[in-house]
């Protein structure tokens, strides 16, 4: 199941990637242009903005990868011979994602060049290039793929021993034996399971202080946004792990279950995430399944508070999902419980 399930999801050179187009100047030109991008496949045009400050929150949100900027009397200055400026203004924060889009657009404005510079213009052909085409890294100027890697290295290794310590909670007592006083004490099933999370959440803050720690002083990662929201996301996120270790515990018969199965929702949690392969890359049906995943929520949610200097109101869109996964995965850990009791 996980190799056909990930030789059709994983792709490492994404196509339709969102972008958000800030347009001052409407001309045949900029049209042209605007059509040889959506035809490269490389960029799917979204959003249009009114401000530059509009595009860049649809960046911070995460809702746009590319801003592409021309300005005022572009069409004007083309005529004149002025070499006007286009701005491309991509979210580096996954340089492996952007490199393709990236390597196309000067093909596309040669494109525009051959179609276009015609007649009063056909003198510009003979000036290369006509257009100034500029590219501006946001957030990872140099292109480091540590930038990258390091953030999302919080939200992989919560997962990976957050499930696999709490999936053995209820199966380590059943197999010895100390299953029945656990069950004859006079406690609710939601007692229990915040009992047996409560330790591990520790241990995920003091795992993830040290992942933070590393990354800044010997990776040079930087640290824009608050650390405080950082903590607060990290408690959601590490909350869903446990309770969904729970739930896989409650579900196995014996410790050797309960690690199969975590591996079964870790490996899916790693590869469809966008962790290590470009999240855009994917098709439609293996997006679906990663947005249900806590971990594709907590990478976003990281990369954009430590790179992006994220507020609240931006990582709101991936905190509520990982509250309602939480809360789904505690009912259904509650009502297998229960059936544990009989």
């Amino acid at each position: 199941m996980q190799l056909l399930l990930f030789s059709y999801a994983l792709n490492t050179d994404p196509k339709h990637l969102p972008s958000v187009v800030l347009a001052q100047d409407h001309g045949q030109v900029v049209r042209s242009f605007l059509t040889g991008l959506k035809n490269s496949d490389y960029f799917s045009i979204v959003y249009e903005a009114h401000s530059e400050e509009e595009a860049l929150e649809l960046v911070r949100q995460g809702k746009a990868q590319f801003i592409i900027n021309v300005p005022e009397n572009f069409s004007r200055n083309l005529v004149r011979g002025e070499r006007p400026k286009i701005l491309v203004q991509a979210d580096a924060t996954d340089p492996v994602a952007i490199s393709g889009a990236l390597s196309a657009l000067s093909g596309i404005i040669d494109g525009v060049a051959q179609k276009d510079f015609k007649g009063p213009l056909a003198s510009l052909k003979t000036k290369q290039p006509a257009i100034d085409l500029r590219l501006h890294r946001m957030y990872n100027p140099e292109g480091f793929t540590r930038y990258n890697i390091v953030p999302g290295l919080i939200a992989i290794v919560l997962t990976m021993t957050g499930i696999m310590m709490t999936a053995l909670a209820i199966t380590r007592e059943r197999e010895r034996g100390t299953m029945e006083n656990l069950l004859a004490m006079p406690v609710r099933p939601i007692e229990v399971m915040a009992g047996k999370i409560a330790p591990y959440v520790m241990i995920g803050y003091i795992q993830s202080f040290i992942i933070v720690a590393v990354a800044k002083l010997l990776f040079d990662i930087p640290i824009i946004g608050s650390l405080w929201l950082l903590s607060l996301a990290l408690l959601f996120f590490i909350t869903c792990n446990m309770a969904l270790g729970f739930t896989l515990s409650a579900v196995a018969q014996n410790q050797t279950q309960a690690m199969q199965m975590s591996v079964m929702v870790t490996l899916p949690s790693i590869m469809l995430s966008g962790f290590l392969f470009p999240f855009h890359g994917m098709p439609l049906w293996a997006r679906v399944i990663g947005e249900t995943l806590p971990v594709t929520h907590f990478i976003r949610t990281s990369r954009g508070i430590l790179l992006k200097g994220n507020g609240f109101r931006e990582i709101w869109p991936n905190l509520w999902p990982m509250l309602l996964f939480m809360l789904a995965v505690t009912f259904i850990a509650m009502k297998r419980y229960r059936k544990t009791l009989d």
